[in-house]
């Protein structure tokens, strides 16, 4: 049986619990693993003066596969995230986020299944920023002549590029993916109609790329409508394709859809090199505590199952979460409805009792 190498970070916060329950989960399965441990986020920073020391990049470099626990992203100051500098060091472009709906879980929809894709590298996290009063904010400012009657001189700044190669890099994506998952349609998310020369290029080049993909259905949404739309009626939409920081928020909204950040798993793609981790973040104050549900990174474990083609593998894990959920007994507190939070298991119990499933399918 093949033996895959994967990095495997497992973060901080609660992400030491999360990928201990997620590794014993995919072991589970029979899937050969060599894992490649290095560790990142605020628990190195004594060590190695950095929330990202380069022999985390070099494994994932030579490895091309990693899963990744949550890792704390400074608020304010410091280092600018831990998240962004992955993507941004190993040309991570694609943040891909499905959102599907698991019965019994508590929300108010059911029959969602739609993906997110984000591209990753551009819009306003390219971090092209300029803080209030700076040398470098007034001279911007300056330089823009008589734009700057438009920005007050007390302004901090931040620059949004979206470039025709990011643009029509991330589109691509977005159809292909549709055409290889048997998907029937591709929503492009802008504000076209405001910003006609950043979104407007977004859109430009949306419309452009379709017609490539006769298979696949294309429309276009201005983001704040998309946001009533996806509340109103998710089940209309299929695969959404959005600027950066339209995605992230995007992704977060329909994780409620779902039943929260608890059941979203998320990967970032680049060329070759591939990163799965969930949604949500390392919630530090719940470190230790044997809390947080793991299922998110245990399906962003199942996407990098499909990855690397061990298809019946992912198929068993999501299969089990799938009959956990329905079950409703071992779930954590965020997936119990009000009445029933006493009766909430912990992070490593969830683990058990999918992999007990997984023994019984």
């Amino acid at each position: 049986m093949e033996s895959h190498n994967v990095t495997l970070i497992p973060g901080d916060g609660i992400g030491l619990e999360l990928t201990d329950a997620t590794r014993r989960v995919l072991e589970a399965t029979g899937v050969k693993f060599n894992w490649d441990i290095v560790h990142a986020g605020t628990d190195v920073m004594a060590e190695y003066g950095t929330p990202l020391p380069d022999h985390v990049l070099e494994s994932v470099r030579k490895n091309k596969v990693a899963l990744k626990g949550p890792i704390t992203t400074p608020v304010g100051s410091g280092f600018r995230s831990v998240n962004v500098a992955l993507r941004k060091e190993l040309e991570l472009y694609c943040c891909l986020r499905p959102c599907k709906s698991y019965t019994g879980t508590p929300t108010l929809y059911s029959n969602v299944d739609l993906v997110v894709v984000r591209e990753n590298m551009e819009d306003l996290y390219a971090g092209i920023e300029f803080e209030k009063d700076s040398a470098d904010a007034n001279k911007l400012i300056s330089f823009l002549g008589g734009l700057s009657a438009k920005i007050r001189p007390d302004s901090g700044i931040s620059i949004k590029p979206l470039s025709e190669f990011g643009c029509r890099r991330i589109v691509h994506f977005a159809f292909e993916y549709a055409r290889a998952n048997k998907r029937k349609k591709v929503t492009a998310v802008h504000k076209a109609n405001i910003m006609k020369f950043s979104d407007g290029l977004f859109l430009a080049v949306a419309r452009d790329v379709a017609p490539a993909y006769p298979d696949v259905e294309f429309e276009d949404r201005i983001v704040d409508n998309m946001t009533m739309q996806l509340v109103k009626k998710p089940q209309q939409f299929d695969v959404l394709v959005c600027p950066n920081l339209y995605g992230d928020i995007i992704s977060d909204l329909c994780a409620g859809l779902v039943g929260g950040l608890g059941v979203a798993p998320g990967a970032n793609l680049g060329d070759g090199i591939a990163l799965f981790e969930p949604t949500h973040g390392s919630a530090p104050k719940y470190k230790g505590m044997n809390k947080a549900n793991p299922m998110a990174m245990i399906l962003s474990g199942v996407l990098m199952l499909r990855h690397i083609n061990e298809f019946a593998a992912a198929e068993q894990v999501e299969r089990a979460i799938a009959a956990v959920i329905a079950d409703g007994k071992n779930v954590t507190y965020d997936l119990k409805s009000e009445d029933r939070q006493g009766s909430a298991v912990g992070t490593s119990q969830v683990a058990d009792a999918i992999i007990d499933i997984m023994g019984k399918i």
